[in-house]
C-alpha cells in the first residue's frame, strides 16, 4: 500500500496544489505578452507580433481553463484571495487581458473577436470594480489595510484604461453608436485616471507611514509606471477619434495631459529600476521567476507603444524614438520572463515524474 506521503506528493496531487495556489493576476502573462505583440506591429514588425499574439491567446485560454478549476475546487481560496488587500486587484489582470487582447485581435482584422473580448472585458469591470473593492475595504483582520496597499492596486485604473484604449480603435458603423462609444471611451480614460490618483496617494501614504522593506517591494510596483502609460496610449486614441460631442470636449484637455503623464512616466523608469537594484543587489533578495514578474513586462511594453503613438499623434519624433528603444527592452524582458516561466514548468514536470516513477 502507497504511502499517504507518497499519495499527498502524486502528480495529480501536486496539479491541483498548483491550481489551489494560482496567483490571482496571472493574467499578467497575457497582458505582457500582448502589448509586446502590439508594440512589434506598430514599429512594423508583423510576423512577430503575430506570432505573440497567438502565444497570449493561448495563454489566456489555458488560464481560463485553470481559473474555472481553481473556482470549483478551491472556491474558498479564491474568495480569500477577493478579501486580501494585497491579492484582490490582481483579479483585473483578467480586464486588462481581455482588452489587450481584443486590440491584437482587432488589429489583425478580428473585429468580431476582438468586440467580444471587449464585450467581456466591460462587464468584468463593473462587477469587479464594485465588488472588490468593497471586499478589501471591509476586510477586519487585525492589520490596517493602508499597511497592505501595494502596487498591484493600480492595475484597477489599468483595466479602466485597457478599455478606453480597445474602444478608441473601433469604428462604428453608425452616429448614434458613434456618440455612444465617445461617450465610454472618455468614461473609462476619466475614471482610470482619478483612480490612478486616488490609488497613489494611498501607496505614498503607505510607504510613508509604514516604510517599505526589500522583500515588500515587489514586481508589482512597476504597474505605477504602466498606468500612466497606458492612459496614454488611450489617451492618444480618444485625440485620434471622429469628431463626436464628448470626444470634442474632452479632446484639448486629454491631450495636453497625456503629454504630462509621459513626461512623469518616463521620470519613474530610473527611480523603479533603481528600486530594483536596491532590493536584488544591495539586499540580496533572490531573482527568480515568480508570476508577478509579468508586471514589470507589460508596463515597459506599454510605455514602448505609448511613446511610439504618442510621437505619431502629436508629432513628437524624439518621443517615438525613446518607444522604440524601450520596445528592445521590453521584447528582451518578455524573453527573460518566457524563459523562466518554461523553466519553472520543466522543473515542476521532472519533479511529478520522479515522484510518480
Amino acid at each position: 500500500m502507497p504511502s499517504s506521503t507518497a499519495a499527498s506528493s502524486s502528480p495529480a496531487v501536486r496539479a491541483d496544489q498548483a491550481i489551489a495556489g494560482l496567483a490571482p493576476g496571472y493574467f499578467a502573462l497575457v497582458m505582457g505578452t500582448g502589448i509586446v505583440s502590439v508594440g512589434l506591429r506598430t514599429a512594423g514588425y508583423d510576423g512577430a507580433a503575430l506570432a505573440l499574439l497567438v502565444l497570449a491567446a493561448v495563454a489566456a485560454a489555458v488560464l481560463v481553463v485553470l481559473y474555472v478549476l481553481r473556482g470549483l475546487r478551491h472556491p474558498a481560496r479564491m474568495r480569500a484571495d477577493a478579501r486580501n488587500p494585497e491579492t484582490a486587484f490582481g483579479y483585473f489582470t483578467v480586464v486588462a487581458a481581455a482588452s489587450v487582447l481584443g486590440v491584437g485581435m482587432h488589429d489583425v482584422g478580428l473585429g468580431t473577436a476582438s468586440v467580444v473580448l471587449l464585450g467581456i472585458g466591460a462587464a468584468l469591470w463593473v462587477v469587479l470594480g464594485y465588488v472588490l473593492p468593497w471586499q478589501v475595504l471591509m476586510t477586519r483582520d487585525g492589520e490596517p489595510i493602508l499597511a497592505r496597499t501595494n502596487g498591484s492596486w493600480f492595475i484597477w485604473s489599468v483595466a479602466s484604461q485597457s478599455l478606453a484604449v480597445g474602444l478608441s480603435g473601433l469604428r462604428p458603423a453608425t452616429p448614434a453608436f458613434a456618440d455612444l462609444l465617445g461617450v465610454l471611451t472618455v468614461l473609462f480614460w476619466s475614471v482610470g485616471t482619478i483612480l490612478y490618483a486616488g490609488i497613489a496617494v494611498l501607496v505614498i501614504l503607505r510607504i510613508v507611514h509604514f516604510g517599505i522593506t526589500p522583500q515588500q517591494f515587489e514586481p508589482t510596483y512597476w504597474v505605477a509606471m504602466g498606468a500612466l502609460a497606458i492612459a496614454v496610449v488611450a489617451g492618444a486614441g480618444i485625440y485620434a477619434m471622429d469628431s463626436v460631442p464628448m470626444v470634442d470636449a474632452a479632446r484639448g484637455l486629454i491631450g495636453g495631459t497625456v503629454v504630462i503623464f509621459w513626461c512623469f512616466a518616463l521620470w519613474q523608469l530610473p527611480l523603479l529600476a533603481g528600486a530594483g537594484l536596491w532590493r536584488h543587489l544591495i539586499h540580496r533578495v533572490p531573482l527568480r521567476y515568480v508570476p508577478s514578474l509579468w508586471s514589470i513586462v507589460f508596463p515597459l511594453g506599454m510605455f514602448a507603444v505609448a511613446s511610439m503613438r504618442l510621437g505619431r499623434v502629436e508629432h513628437l519624433p524624439m518621443v517615438e524614438i525613446v518607444g522604440d528603444v524601450v520596445l528592445v527592452v521590453a521584447v528582451l524582458a518578455w524573453a527573460a520572463v518566457a524563459v523562466g516561466l518554461v523553466l519553472t514548468l520543466v522543473r515542476g514536470l521532472r519533479g511529478a515524474r520522479a515522484t510518480a516513477g
